[in-house]
């Protein structure tokens, strides 16, 4: 069963999001908040797997910054933003903020549901026409130099170099099931080089370790 914390400042869209998650037979909602200082005082307490936060733009504390005091806390609790505005800047802030998806509001209920499945299962979730705007906006975002690192990243180290393979190609976008049938592996043998390389590389999922590739400088733009 799939825990989740509704947040929304608006109390009819809590609800229609409420009867959503609650058809389904794996998930259940814990809770609502209304802001992010309650969303931040309702994950501590209740530890849901994901919370939905529901916007950015939030009266108080916006949603933005309650997902990077939520990640930065270090509870397992995982947090998929869904927003009306389909605007770059969102979306590079709130995965560097620490959150594991980004969906816009006029996504289809069954991507919303999957979405949530995705992100609680430790995987991760971009709105399709958000990712190359994504990834382009994050490199612009990088200090200069960056994607030609000066002395090797200590995050790459410990990887062999078949995980430093792995961690390109997810770098470019690669599904499990890309990088099984172009490498020639077994799928299950493509998760295990996966949960690896986010271990060793200190990722909480696959978006995080899209930004370690660039930013250690194994992919470029």
């Amino acid at each position: 069963m799939t825990t989740v914390l509704i947040v929304d400042d608006q109390p009819l869209q809590r609800l229609g999001f409420r009867m959503l998650l609650e058809s389904q037979d794996d998930m259940t909602v814990l809770d609502e908040a209304a802001n992010g200082t309650e969303a931040i005082r309702k994950t501590a307490d209740l530890r849901p797997d994901v919370v939905l936060m529901q916007d950015v733009r939030m009266p108080g504390l916006d949603g933005i910054e309650a997902t990077r005091r939520i990640t930065a806390s270090g509870n397992r609790t995982r947090i998929l933003i869904l927003t009306t505005f389909d605007v770059d800047e969102y979306a590079y802030a709130g995965l560097r903020a620490g959150a594991s998806g980004f969906l816009v509001k006029d996504a289809q209920p069954e991507d919303l549901l999957s979405g949530i499945r995705a992100v609680a299962s430790g995987d991760a979730v971009v709105a399709p026409g958000l990712t190359r705007r994504l990834l382009d906006a994050y490199v612009h975002h990088l200090p200069a130099g960056t994607t030609e690192p000066s002395a090797p990243d200590p995050r790459l180290a410990a990887l062999t170099d078949r995980e430093r393979e792995i961690l390109t190609v997810i770098g470019q976008g690669w599904t499990n099931t890309e990088i099984a049938e172009r490498l020639h592996l077994a799928e299950s043998t493509v998760k295990t080089h996966v949960s690896r390389v986010l271990a060793k590389t200190g990722s909480r999922d696959r978006v995080q370790a899209v930004i370690c590739a660039y930013e250690t400088g194994l992919v470029r733009p």
